[in-house]
């Protein structure tokens, strides 16, 4: 009896360290978790995105002939002063060169020429030779009319004789220039490329000087060669009048109202610049993205407002950081998004009540990308569960996760 008493006891000892065992591994345990608290402090709502600098008045000048432009000789940056500084010469462009059926067609015209010359000067001799002969005879005629030899009518016949001629004279002359005239312009025909610029080195050239004064932006065509009438040359502005145009998708350009604030980022500087929106274009056109998605986009102008010492180093054409400020206040109740879901159609979160875990929905105010205004709901310091799991529930114990 007394042995089978000491196995009772042994048996019923394993049994009861075994029942504590399985007790112990089975009772729940806190869940740990990360707490954050509701507290007052700044929300700033902006929309971010990277903008571009620019002259605000670009002056585009362009080629106002059609002709041989010589070489710029102006760099970027240049300063240029109205009406004073030259920026380019054009000068007539040198002749094509001629195929061999179009030189002989050339050729061929001057020997025209030359032989319609010839004839002219034929008639110009004959036209001479005939006004002597009425100059002559108007002569004599005078003569003997003081005699009443000859008749008041013979003599009017010779004077109307020798202005006939004489007009045939000056018709024979003016034939003559015209024929010289064809042929200077069937010589031109044959004129070449060369033969062009040697005669060029004087340049009749059309003179080109900038409008307004600043400095040369941008450069299109530097080295010498022919321009179009209207081709643009260079573009001229002032880098001290820069702005920021900043294209923005359309759901957040209506968001976006004049004279907002703007905080410029990461744009090369110590720190941080500030601007303001000037205005927001009112027509919106299409960009395709980094993705090949096609988003409609919307300008927004904003000027800056700090002193231009600040931002001198900035030019036209560089890329900035900016974010618009849409609302802002210096005080408001907030937690981080990563606390907030959605249950139902309600905002929820988990707040830590007696160490157990109890739902709360809340009414959100403005958001950011990182953290919501709490409107209803929380007070300030309750402790709200961060990025809540599935094992989170209603009534469960919680314990703060160590680091």
């Amino acid at each position: 009896m007394q042995v089978k008493g000491r196995r009772l006891v042994l048996w019923g000892c394993l049994g009861a360290v075994l029942a504590a065992g399985l007790a112990y591994a089975f009772w729940p345990r806190p869940i740990p978790v990360d707490f954050v608290t509701a507290a007052q402090g700044p929300l700033v709502v902006t929309v971010a995105e990277e903008g571009e600098t620019r002259v605000r008045d670009v002056f585009v000048l362009s080629a106002p002939v059609t002709g041989h432009m010589r070489r710029i000789d102006l760099d970027v940056g240049d300063l240029l002063r109205a009406e004073i500084t030259e920026v380019a010469r054009i000068e007539p462009i040198d002749p094509t060169f001629l195929d061999v059926r179009s030189a002989a067609q050339a050729q061929a015209a001057i020997e025209t020429a030359e032989a319609a010359r010839s004839l002219a000067l034929a008639e110009v001799d004959v036209a001479e030779a005939e006004l002597d002969f009425a100059d002559a005879e108007v002569k004599r005629a005078r003569r003997l009319i003081t005699t009443d030899t000859i008749s008041q009518r013979a003599l009017d016949d010779a004077e109307r004789v020798f202005r006939t001629k004489k007009a045939s004279l000056d018709t024979a002359r003016a034939g003559l220039r015209m024929r010289e005239s064809e042929l200077t312009q069937a010589r031109a025909q044959l004129v070449s490329p060369a033969t062009a610029q040697r005669q060029y080195d004087a340049c009749d050239c059309v003179v080109l000087t900038t409008p307004v004064s600043g400095q040369v932006l941008k450069i299109h065509q530097e080295s010498a060669g022919v321009v179009q009438s209207g081709q643009a040359l260079i573009d001229i502005g002032n880098p001290r009048q820069l702005e920021i145009v900043v294209d923005l998708l359309s759901e957040d350009a209506v968001k976006v109202e004049a004279n907002q604030r703007v905080v410029i980022e990461d744009w090369g500087g110590p720190e941080d610049l500030s601007g303001r929106v000037r205005r927001i274009e009112p027509t919106g056109f299409t960009k395709v993205s980094a993705l090949g998605i096609e988003e409609q986009r919307v300008n927004v102008i904003i000027d800056f407002t700090d002193p231009p010492e600040k931002w001198l180093r900035l030019g036209h054409g560089y890329r900035v950081e900016l974010q618009v400020v849409l609302w802002e206040d210096p005080s408001v109740l907030k937690i981080p998004l990563t606390a907030l879901f959605r249950n139902g159609g309600d905002w929820t979160v988990f707040v830590e009540r007696e160490g157990r875990a109890r739902l709360q929905s809340v009414e959100l105010g403005q958001r950011t990308d990182l953290e919501a205004q709490i409107l209803e709901g929380l007070s300030e310091g309750d402790r709200v569960v961060l990025y809540p799991s599935d094992r989170v529930i209603e009534g469960v114990r919680l314990s703060e996760r160590l680091l």
